[in-house]
């Protein structure tokens, strides 16, 4: 059975950082993607930052270019997420989401397997 765990999430001010992790078990996804999606109240899902293992390729959205950063490491079968200068408009709940197929896939719907999200909340 594939899991994916996140973890890091908690309440920090503006300004401030957080470090994202997600620990996939169950299928190595060291040659496919895994990627950070984000969905405030009453928003829709959003794609934040996905990276491709086959090439190292990521994607950022533009409301967290220069301040987020994803990372991972295939051996662990770990995504990671570094959250710098957090603003207000950064609270959401965070989920990781991974597929076996490589390439930078931006939309939700193309993602197989999903972690249980994890709150982040900046107060301002």
């Amino acid at each position: 059975q594939v899991q994916l765990v996140e973890s890091g999430g908690g309440l920090v001010q503006a300004g401030g950082s957080l470090r994202l992790s997600c620990a996939a078990s169950g299928r190595s996804f060291s040659s496919g993607t895994m990627g950070w999606f984000r969905e405030a109240p009453g928003k829709e899902r959003d794609v934040v930052a996905v990276i491709s293992w086959s090439d190292g390729s990521t994607y950022y959205a533009d409301s967290v270019k220069g301040r987020f950063t994803i990372s991972g490491d295939t051996a662990k079968n770990t995504v990671y997420l570094q959250l710098n200068s957090l603003k207000a408009e950064d609270t959401a709940v965070y989920s990781c989401a991974a597929k076996s197929d490589r390439g930078l896939i931006l939309s939700a719907a193309n993602y197989g397997y999903w972690g249980q999200g994890t709150q982040v909340t900046v107060s301002s």
